[in-house]
């Protein structure tokens, strides 16, 4: 919804201002199918060769998500840890070989079952279940599982970022390709200077027209989805560190209660909920 919104003020004030200042509208959507179309295409096509499948794919699937607000909230957040709160405390009453059949069957595990929101998170369930299996087959230190877990979050990290540099690079490259539409526009007018003054200002303002829109198309459309995408992804990183941080702290002898205060203290404090606010959580959720 904000993203839309941004969109609307973003080209309605650019467009506004040139309208009240005597703009007129007529040259600019004359010009724009074939500025477009030399920029546009331009650019896709540069993207498509600048980038792997799994990139481009990447990159098609996350567009539509960012229309969408985003995911990570407190709320996920509480439920995130009352699950791995109720995980480690059965581990401690029961022992570790009593979670062994949440770890392989998650999607059949009651404890990842009552908590929709992040047990059905794919990515999510995968990590937490991979480094409980590795707690309870005992073979490895906290100090390995931590250095683990660290190479696997900037490897997602990397992964993730991939969308967000290639649209970063799509940005940098629309100033260029409007200043190409320009050029061709250039070379068009010249080929016409036979014609009455009145024809060649038009061509020459419709050459203009690309290097406005290759600007307005960079700074104004692509670039803040960039943004957008790349903060997504940090949200995305936290998650994992507040995982990360929790287990740790339970494999060096923390209580359930206060190993997922740990992991809450890594949160973004936007989103991190009080101390009492997670404790009445976890408390509703047994009860």
């Amino acid at each position: 919804m904000f993203v839309i919104i941004g969109y609307i003020v973003a080209l309605g004030s650019i467009f506004g201002g040139f309208i009240i200042h005597g703009g007129n509208m007529a040259v600019i959507l004359q010009a724009l199918p074939t500025e477009l179309m030399v920029i546009g295409g331009g650019a896709f096509g540069a993207f498509v060769v600048n980038n792997q499948p799994k990139v481009l794919k990447a990159t098609f699937r996350a567009l539509p998500k960012l229309l969408k607000g985003s995911k990570y909230t407190k709320a996920r957040y509480m439920e995130l840890m009352a699950l791995l709160y109720d995980i480690l405390q059965k581990a401690r009453k029961e022992g570790l070989m009593a979670i062994e059949k949440d770890v392989d069957a998650p999607h059949e595990s009651p404890l990842f079952q009552k908590y929709a929101t992040v047990g059905n998170d794919h990515h999510v369930v995968e990590f937490i279940t991979d480094y409980l299996r590795m707690m309870v087959s005992g073979n490895l230190n906290a100090h390995e599982i931590e250095t683990l877990m660290d190479s696997e979050i900037e490897t997602h990290h990397h992964e993730a970022h991939a969308p967000a540099a290639a649209l970063q690079r799509v940005a940098g490259g629309l100033p260029a390709f409007g200043i190409v539409a320009a050029v061709l526009g250039v070379v068009n007018t010249m080929g016409s200077v036979g014609q009455p003054p009145a024809v060649l200002g038009a061509m020459i303002g419709s050459a203009l027209v690309g290097t406005f829109l290759g600007i307005l198309l960079a700074y104004a459309i692509v670039e803040p989805l960039a943004g957008l995408l790349e903060q997504r992804n940090d949200e995305s990183t936290k998650e994992l560190q507040c995982i990360k941080t929790t287990l740790l702290a339970s494999m060096q002898g923390y209580a359930p209660q206060v190993a997922v205060e740990f992991g809450r203290k890594v949160l973004y404090s936007t989103e991190r909920p009080t101390f009492s606010e997670l404790e009445g959580h976890v408390k509703g959720k047994k009860a």
